[in-house]
């Protein structure tokens, strides 16, 4: 034991008073001394992920009022995207599980896709907002900021781990190309948020390339191997739907079912395919290992290359494979896909025609999105205008099928194909019948949209090794015109999914119908001739079931076997559905987007992406 002398208590006592009022006056001390360890040039260590949401930094942006006054200014528009996440995540995600526990398995990685996004959208619009040097002292707004940013980012890292991934490399091959633009999406991020506000000492201009991880950098950088990986594995399980023995190529849906070639899993296979040829930063784990037998040791994944033109290939062919394949009908959309007339297995000759030449007709809102950012990213990777042509004809005739040019008339409420009086809408919206599926799909389709019309690099500019091409002033301008062009309709858009807002702040899935429209006066809730959907002879097989038939099921399918050993050949009706909805707490009353399923964080990531949508293509060029 260590005796003391008074004396020395007393020194002792005043030199710990001395050292808590020096740090307490340290930050005064360094901010008013450039010349002290200018720690707040940027910040050297990540700021804490623990902070509740900060209300002054939505005051910074301003409240929104946008049911009474309308998403009419960039200030309005942006913080009702900022509130939109925030409900998402407060109302629908928890973190000590790392999930939105009411999402099924893809809906999940698209959600996480969304907050990926949106932190991009956040994390640009901050540093446009600031426009400082980096010598310019870190303030306290620009703590707030980044406390939002690492505030949501944890969450993405938390679903990291508790993601489904072990049932997705089971699923259909679309479920698991969610999965790679969802961590591709993360990785995008990542290096943005760095590049953006995270410089290395001694580097003159804000966007950099840091040839180190160190103390400078953003600590989310140590969580783009990870993010990589899981694209990379997903990536290679789902590449192994090509098929040219069918069809003479395309992706095939689900590998547990008859072969179907839908629009959705080859889109997928063609945006996935081209970012992981822009985006993929290499991969150099090994795992999953395989075992090739008990001698062996184990031996685990190759490495796989940044940038391997291989998957530049595949989209190119994917996407040709795509335009000839006849899936558009007489309004130029998509339709869902082929099946095989015929086809009994695949064996003994039973392949039947071979050809794809069984359509279904069925068109849903996601179908005519996911291509885009296929379509942004191959003009990235060739240079080729034809791209970006196609992609701007597709969204043209998605407008027109809203009824964009019916508004004002009598025939506004008459389904134009995607929706009636200018808002996009899905065939099952106004019944109340959709599942998760089809609550997810809008969204889908403004995130991609958004991708799309994003500014097309300019002339001199260099990206991540020299990979991107960039748009002469001409091309430039035109295609900034031709996005331009779309915001009245984004806007309408928006507008109408954010009047759906319940008093929680949670978003319907129909959208234009007012929270707290009551039946009895509402023409909107599908009784009514005007509002009937006019659909094509088609299966929905997304909100419904997939049929147990000869056309859908594989001939050893023990659930058709079962029903037809009791009900007679050719007498069952539907499987399981594909993805089984979760359920939700119900709201009681007459809002019609309180039927079927009502609010769920899937209808909130749509309510997320059209937002996201009108800030990137329209109002943050407008500040």
């Amino acid at each position: 034991m260590i005796v003391r002398s008074r004396s020395q208590k007393l020194a002792l006592a005043f030199a710990i008073f001395l050292l808590v009022v020096g740090l307490a006056w340290l930050p005064r001390l360094i901010a008013a001394s450039p010349g002290i360890l200018n720690v707040y040039t940027r910040p050297t260590q990540p700021i804490l992920p623990n902070a509740p949401p900060n209300d002054k930094y939505c005051d910074v942006l301003q409240a929104h009022s946008a049911t009474t006054d309308g998403l009419t200014s960039p200030s309005i528009s942006l913080a009702a995207l900022l509130s939109t996440l925030e409900v998402m995540q407060s109302h629908f995600y928890t973190i000590w599980q790392g999930q939105w526990p009411h999402a099924i398995d893809w809906t999940a990685a698209v959600m996480g896709t969304q907050v990926s996004a949106t932190l991009t959208a956040m994390t640009e619009t901050w540093w446009h907002r600031t426009s400082r040097a980096p010598s310019h002292p870190y303030t306290q707004e620009d703590q707030e900021h980044e406390n939002t940013i690492n505030r949501y980012f944890t969450q993405i890292t938390s679903f990291y781990f508790g993601e489904n991934a072990f049932s997705l490399r089971t699923q259909a091959y679309d479920d698991m190309l969610w999965v790679v633009l969802e961590w591709l999406e993360g990785v995008n991020f990542i290096k943005r948020h760095s590049a953006l506000h995270y410089i290395p000492s001694g580097v003159p201009h804000r966007v950099s390339k840091p040839s180190s991880w160190n103390s400078t950098q953003w600590y989310g950088q140590q969580f783009v191997p990870q993010f990589a990986h899981r694209a990379r594995v997903f990536y290679d399980l789902a590449a192994k739907g090509w098929s040219t023995s069918l069809c003479g190529g395309g992706m095939v849906w689900n590998p547990h079912l008859a072969p179907y070639k839908n629009a959705i899993t080859n889109q997928l296979f063609i945006s996935a395919s081209v970012a992981m040829y822009l985006r993929f930063p290499g991969d150099d784990n090994a795992s999953p290992f395989t075992f090739k037998n008990p001698v062996r040791p184990a031996t685990g994944l190759p490495p796989a290359r940044a940038h391997d033109p291989q998957y530049l290939e595949n989209a190119v062919e994917a996407y040709q494979w795509l335009k000839t394949s006849g899936m558009t009908n007489s309004k130029g959309l998509y339709i869902d896909g082929f099946h095989i007339q015929g086809w009994r297995g695949g064996k003994n000759g039973s392949t039947g025609t071979g050809k794809c030449d069984l359509r279904n007709e069925q068109v849903y809102t996601y179908n005519q999105g996911v291509i885009l950012s296929g379509l942004r990213g191959l003009w990235e990777a060739t240079g080729s205008r034809s791209y970006l042509q196609d992609g701007h004809r597709l969204i043209q005739n998605v407008i027109a099928a809203t009824g964009w040019d019916t508004r004002g008339t009598k025939w506004r409420w008459h389904w134009s194909g995607l929706g009636r009086n200018g808002v996009m809408e899905e065939a099952c919206d106004s019944s109340g019948t959709c599942s998760q599926n089809g609550h997810t799909f809008k969204g889908i389709f403004f995130h991609h949209l958004a991708l799309f019309c994003g500014r097309l690099p300019p002339t001199g500019f260099t990206a991540e090794d020299s990979i991107t091409f960039a748009a002469d002033d001409r091309l430039a301008a035109w295609h900034d015109k031709k996005c331009e062009g779309y915001g009245p309709w984004l806007r309408n858009n928006a507008q109408a999914a954010y009047l759906t807002r319940d008093n929680d702040g949670e978003f319907g899935t129909w959208w234009g119908i007012p929270a707290g429209t009551e039946r009895r006066n509402s023409r909107s809730m599908g009784d009514e001739a005007g509002f009937e959907v006019a659909l094509e002879d088609g299966i929905d097989y997304r909100n419904k079931e997939v049929p147990l038939d000869d056309t859908w099921t594989l001939p050893d399918d023990q659930r058709r076997q079962h029903w037809e050993s009791r009900n007679g050949i050719g007498s069952a009706p539907f499987a399981e559905k594909q993805s089984e909805d979760k359920e939700m707490p119900k709201k009681i009353d007459w809002d019609p987007n309180n039927r079927g399923r009502g609010r769920t964080v899937e209808t909130q990531s749509g309510g997320l992406a059209v937002l996201r949508a009108l800030w990137n293509v329209v109002d943050s060029r407008r500040q």
